[in-house]
């Protein structure tokens, strides 16, 4: 009976074995099913003309790509997600830097990074997120309309206590502009090549000798409900600005397609321990050592079948004795055009062009079965240190469908006039901005 008992117990753990490895097997199989994978390839030729013999014409071309991997839910709640960005210029680059368009991926042949690492865990009511990550507010935002979007170092946290309400807090430490291929504990203001960070297309008017960084606090109440959307934010800026931005939208809906809407904005902004009075610098040329700041605007359109249609003004009042005047201080999006307020154009904001006024206005429509999208905008800036300037911008997109569904191919462009110190040879010649841009989802 012995020589049986052994056989049958090593039969009896063997299957058990097997069927535990058969188990794990398929809970695994099925991890991975219910992970995501998706990605982006994009190839975009940037060209600026300048229309003057004194500043050579810039441009650049890049071939990108993202790939973006989130895990399925695990531990009740847990997600880890990771994304990888990748640009090329392909050996297109002049060897001339002043011929660079240095907006689109600076002035090196190559950036990989790892964009995005991050642990976030979710509940219905409840979605906290810590590590390297994209961040969605009016003033920490990707900014994603060059090859690689920004990121953000840090720790983000949304609670839903009822229906419709949202509240926002979120620390970041450092960030990774579009350009870079690490994060930093810099931003837009400082200069390129601080501490290594290859930083274009923002002001970089700070010294070499400023410290480093502290990142921004900030947090935040949403609420939407029907056809109106209200919002409120409060921004640290450390050791820049303090900042309250306040926004609301109401949109009527009348069943017949045509809604009109309305739109308000506020910002405020005020700080005396900055950056600008620590190291003696001006923007636009004006001295003062306190922020203070103070803009508003509104918007008035129309959203009908296949279209939309608006008319924007924004205004940012004069402070002679602060910081640039009164200027909005921007860490994070100037330079960017990111920024919230309503009056921008496809290179230019009234944040960028200093206290003053402008306004705007934009149509959009679709044709050929909402396979090609048309948009074209005008904006006017009259400014107290820039001067007077205009902004002509045009876009036409094609998204075809059948098998090539995820593609596409959009060319825009920006015809800019007037303005004092706003791009070379502004106030005497025009300038011309063309994007041409191919984009495929999988």
């Amino acid at each position: 009976m012995q020589k049986r008992v052994l056989p049958l117990g090593f039969v009896a753990a063997t299957t058990l074995l097997a069927t535990s490895i058969s188990a794990q097997a398929e809970t695994l199989t099925q991890f991975f099913q219910k992970s995501h994978i998706d990605g982006q390839i994009r190839s975009y030729y940037f060209s600026r003309l300048y229309g003057t013999p004194d500043t050579p014409n810039a441009s650049a071309y890049s071939l990108a790509g993202r790939l973006n991997v989130i895990t399925a839910p695990f531990l009740t709640g847990f997600r880890v997600g990771v994304s990888f960005y990748t640009a090329n210029s392909l050996g297109t680059q002049s060897s001339d830097p002043a011929r660079i368009d240095k907006t689109l991926m600076g002035i090196g042949s190559s950036i990989n990074t790892l964009g995005q690492a991050y642990l976030q865990y979710s509940q219905p009511w409840l979605t906290v997120r810590v590590g390297d990550q994209l961040i969605n507010t009016p003033w920490l935002n990707r900014v994603g309309g060059r090859v690689i979007p920004v990121t953000y170092q840090g720790a983000y946290a949304k609670v839903s206590p009822i229906a419709h309400l949202n509240l926002v807090g979120l620390r970041v430490f450092r960030w990774k502009g579009r350009t870079s291929n690490n994060f930093y504990r810099d931003n837009l203001y400082y200069p390129t090549n601080y501490n290594g960070d290859a930083l274009y297309a923002g002001p970089n008017n700070l010294p070499s000798t400023i410290p480093a960084a502290n990142g921004a606090l900030a947090f935040g109440v949403k609420y939407a409900l029907y056809g109106a959307k209200m919002q409120s934010w409060y921004y640290d800026f450390y050791h820049f600005a303090n900042m309250f931005y306040g926004a609301g939208q109401c949109m009527l809906h009348t069943r017949t397609g045509f809604n009109p809407f309305v739109a308000a904005q506020f910002v405020r902004e005020w700080e005396s321990n900055n950056a600008f009075a620590q190291t003696g610098t001006q923007l636009f040329n004006q001295p003062g050592e306190t922020v203070n700041s103070t803009a508003y605007g509104v918007k008035a359109g129309l959203k009908f079948p296949k279209g939309s249609v608006f008319w924007a003004y924004d205004a940012t009042n004069l402070h002679p004795s602060a910081v640039g005047g009164g200027a909005i201080v921007s860490p994070y999006t100037i330079g960017y055009t990111a920024d919230p307020l309503y009056v921008d154009a496809m290179i230019q904001g009234l944040v960028g062009v200093g206290p003053g006024h402008g306004w705007r206005l934009r149509a959009a429509y679709w044709l050929w079965h909402r396979q090609i999208h048309l948009t074209t905008g005008f904006s006017q800036f009259n400014t107290y240190f820039t001067g007077n300037s205009n902004w002509t911008h045009f876009s036409v997109t094609y998204f075809p469908k059948g098998f090539l569904q995820g593609l596409a191919v959009r060319d825009q462009f920006e015809v800019a006039k007037g303005g004092v110190n706003l791009y070379p040879g502004s106030g005497k010649n025009a300038f011309v901005y063309n994007r041409v841009m191919l984009t495929y989802k999988f």
